[in-house]
């Protein structure tokens, strides 16, 4: 016998409505607070993951880098004396940051010269958050590099290790510290991108075997150190290629190397004493507009050391015309087409070296040996 057609449709309304009854419930439960009286888990903390047994050995290794090397890092704030345009009364206005670093227990503290330049003021906060006015002892605008030094207790001047920058292979894990934005130290990691990159310097002077990391840099790591896996300072974070002027990927750091010859000599003299030999040349742009290739000697120091080499200068006729003397054509055998190039040569000798320069005179190239001089 069939079964009445009423009752099956009036089960499939029941069932119907029981569904579109808790649907309607749910729709309306859903984006709300569930209520003081909630007793679910949502309601409660979520329960807290094991932990793992034990950090990773190079987790471990750079905690303790990070914690050791901060005791040294310092920020560097930079400030400086501005005329009121009404009242024409100076105020001290902050002009820029940076990071540098412990150098010596004697209180020297190195940073970029592009962090202080322009300082009428500079002032030092070390570790423990103590604060302490600083002097520049000296400066290279060459290499970007610059000494400060502070009156502090031994106590809480805690000098970097200071590592190798030639033997660096691309690849090797580096760490930079610094205060990025004024902020407390922060720890970035990467790896050496690339070795023997050249940046031009504030005063436009080249810096040679740069190194490049993909560490994060950005403004006010400027001064701080990058290290090694160690904790030794392997170079000085100095620029980045950005075009927006923060982290892009690029950062460059000048080699230990070149740091740790300079430093000791600006400390010592207050500026970098560098061999030359007693000339002056003529502006690039001069010598390629004269059609010379080649360094062009515009004047030569009475008694110096191309003086007494028999090298000439530039000189005026008696009919007003320009006779050229002498043109540097190589320092030791290396081609030189630039002051830049020539500064660069000069570089690798110290005062009192001999070196052999070629010179165009009167258009026969010659060899003469000169003793290099201190000049500045």
């Amino acid at each position: 016998m069939d079964r009445p057609r009423t009752s099956v449709i009036g089960v499939a309304a029941i069932g119907f409505g029981l569904v579109l009854s808790f649907s309607v419930a749910g729709a309306a439960e859903w984006g709300s607070p569930l209520g003081g009286s909630y007793e679910g888990i949502e309601g409660k903390p979520r329960p807290i993951a094991p932990a793992p047994v034990e950090l990773g050995p190079d987790e471990r290794a750079t905690i303790a880098v990070f914690e050791r090397a901060t005791r040294s890092v310092v920020f560097i704030a930079n400030t400086a004396i501005q005329r009121d345009f009404w009242s024409m009364d100076t105020m001290e206005v902050p002009q820029g940051s940076g990071s540098g670093f412990v150098w010596s227990k004697q209180g020297h503290i190195v940073t970029n010269f592009h962090v202080i330049y322009g300082a009428s003021s500079i002032k030092v906060t070390l570790a423990d958050r103590s604060e302490h006015p600083a002097k520049l002892v000296g400066a290279d605008p060459d290499r970007d590099l610059a000494v400060l030094q502070i009156q502090a207790s031994e106590n809480v001047l805690e000098p970097l290790a200071i590592g190798a920058s030639h033997d660096l292979r691309v690849g090797q894990k580096v760490l930079a510290i610094g205060n990025p934005f004024g902020l407390d130290h922060t720890l970035t990691t990467g790896v050496v991108s690339a070795l023997g990159r050249t940046i031009k310097s504030m005063s436009n002077r080249t810096i040679e075997g740069v190194i490049q990391t993909d560490a994060a840099i950005n403004p006010g790591n400027s001064g701080g150190p990058l290290l090694d896996s160690a904790g030794r300072l392997i170079g000085v974070n100095t620029q980045i290629v950005s075009p927006s002027g923060v982290y892009a990927g690029i950062g460059f750091a000048v080699p230990v190397d070149t740091v740790n010859r300079i430093i000791p000599e600006l400390i010592k003299h207050g500026k970098l004493i560098r061999p030359g030999m007693g000339v002056s040349l003529v502006q690039d742009s001069i010598a390629k507009r004269w059609g010379v290739k080649g360094l062009v000697i515009g004047k030569v120091s009475r008694g110096g050391s191309a003086d007494r080499a028999g090298l000439r200068g530039v000189r005026e006729t008696t009919a007003g015309r320009i006779e050229l003397g002498d043109i540097v054509v190589a320092v030791d055998g290396k081609p030189v087409e630039t002051v830049d190039d020539f500064m660069d040569a000069m570089e690798k000798y110290k005062v009192g070296d001999r070196v052999k320069v070629d010179v165009v005179r009167n258009n026969k190239r010659q060899s003469v040996e000169v003793t290099l001089q201190a000049v500045n």
